[in-house]
């Protein structure tokens, strides 16, 4: 038996490659074009979570949106495709660990993931629902970056054009 990957097969994980790419550099792009175009809002979203000093916020919240843009254009683009879904990972990675801290000591937030994050008043059962949701959604997300990292020869690429 053959031990190399038919082209079939070769040629759909090339587009489950282009899928994950879109999914979580789009998600990565609108993210950080939302949270940059509102740096206040992004800054107060990252006090809110009481992870960093107060004076390091703002750092972050210019940093993050801009991080985001960028990795989002090369997922889309696929460019250096490996090392932009370690990239996407591993802000999932830290995305999932924040809202979980916030969770875990019961601060009631909007995760502000896609602008406007902070404090909220509404039921602790609504709010736990929320960070699920966050969390299952960011898990999905990490999945994606895995898999570009793990494989990411895909479809559509600026690195598959180079390499061709």
């Amino acid at each position: 038996m053959d031990s190399q990957p038919s082209l079939r097969s070769s040629t759909v994980r090339d587009w489950a490659g282009l899928a994950a790419r879109i999914i979580l550099g789009a998600t990565l792009l609108v993210a950080g074009i939302i949270k940059a175009t509102d740096i206040d809002s992004t800054i107060w979203s990252v006090r809110t979570y009481q992870i960093v000093p107060w004076d390091l916020a703002p750092l972050i919240g210019w940093t993050m949106p801009i991080l985001e843009i960028v990795v989002g254009l090369m997922l889309i683009f696929g460019i250096a495709t490996r090392w932009s879904g370690l990239l996407g990972t591993l802000a999932m990675v830290v995305f999932i660990v924040g809202i979980s801290s916030v969770w875990a000591r019961h601060i009631s937030l909007d995760c502000g993931c896609f602008g406007n994050g902070g404090p909220v008043d509404r039921n602790w059962d609504l709010t736990q629902r929320t960070y699920v949701l966050d969390i299952l959604r960011d898990l999905g997300l990490t999945l994606c970056g895995v898999w570009l990292v793990i494989r990411p020869r895909s479809a559509l690429s600026v690195d598959h054009w180079i390499t061709s």
